[in-house]
């Protein structure tokens, strides 16, 4: 049986400091925001015992910026796991606007996982693969 992928979500309130020159949600914020959430649900859902073995690297991202964000708005950022591979796991990000619901970022990017000692990519066992999956 397939267990479908957890979609873990986080809440954040655009401040000025997220703001660019137009005064909207700098680009660059969506990226660090994308990398945030990614390492946040390894920290919730990974055992102490995972996070001192293995570390998660991303290697590539795709994102598409569909609408604006301002100074207030209540932010929705969304993320799962999609496919994985031997060394490989996507992972999607869709940041929405909490109250219109509206996408404002749809993102994929894809994470290499590795040793935490050795740093060099490491087979991502079964048990590492049902660490975003609901329980």
């Amino acid at each position: 049986m397939v267990v479908p992928a957890e979609i873990y979500v986080h809440r954040r309130t655009v401040s000025k400091e997220h703001l660019d020159d137009l005064n909207h949600v700098n680009n660059v914020i969506y990226v660090q925001w994308i990398q945030d959430i990614a390492k946040e649900h390894w920290e919730v859902r990974a055992s102490d015992d995972l996070k001192s073995k293995f570390i998660w690297v991303v290697i590539r991202h795709e994102i598409d910026y569909k609408k604006q964000a301002f100074l207030g708005d209540e932010i929705l950022i969304e993320t799962y796991v999609g496919e994985t591979t031997f060394v490989t796991s996507e992972r999607y990000v869709n940041i929405k606007n909490a109250k219109t619901g509206d996408v404002l970022v749809a993102a994929k990017s894809m994470w290499c996982l590795l040793d935490a000692d050795t740093k060099r990519p490491t087979k991502i066992t079964e048990e590492l693969r049902t660490v975003f999956h609901k329980q």
